[in-house]
């Protein structure tokens, strides 16, 4: 399903929120299952999944990171269970440094000024590679879709490490 048809936006990686949550009511509105209460089990029924469809789409199209990826599965390139590796050797090398900064918060003398720290690498990274993101979904060629895969999958693992370090950050205040 094209999320984007069904809340009538333009295929577009940048999206007026606004207009999304706007769109998002009015369909749940018209969709919703006590409005087809007095209906046959055959409307009521269809009603619940047109419910789920909206939900499902507004969800996707709310994140960027699943927008991404939802752009990706429409132009034919399936991301949502692969397990294909990054080859990037600078990424990878960030990586393992930020790898190295979490194991080391637990024994510093400064845990959160570390945490800190993190969090801003990570945002600023973020930004960088959603930047590209959205620079590769514009131009929707071969090449551009392939180097979009490969900053989602970066951004996939930048969202495992905000978790993690959320779960450090969690485990030092109990």
């Amino acid at each position: 399903m094209n999320y984007f048809e069904l809340f009538d936006l333009a295929l577009s990686f940048d999206i007026d929120t606004a207009t999304l949550a706007e769109r998002y009511r009015d369909l749940q509105r018209a969709v919703h299952p006590d409005k087809f209460a007095n209906d046959t089990e055959q409307q009521k029924l269809l009603s619940v999944q047109r419910t789920a469809q909206v939900n499902d789409g507004y969800q996707t199209l709310k994140s960027p990171l699943r927008r991404a990826e939802h752009m990706l599965s429409l132009r034919g390139i399936e991301l949502s269970h692969e397990t294909m590796t990054i080859k990037d050797t600078g990424f990878l090398m960030q990586q393992m440094e930020w790898r190295e900064m979490l194991e080391d918060i637990n024994d510093s003398a400064d845990p959160n000024g570390i945490i800190d720290t993190l969090y801003d690498s990570f945002a600023t990274y973020e930004k960088s590679l959603f930047s590209l993101l959205s620079q590769q979904l514009i131009k929707a060629d071969e090449n551009d879709n392939k180097q979009a895969a490969d900053q989602i999958r970066k951004l996939k693992f930048m969202a495992k490490l905000h978790d993690e370090l959320a779960r450090i950050e969690d485990a030092l205040l109990d």
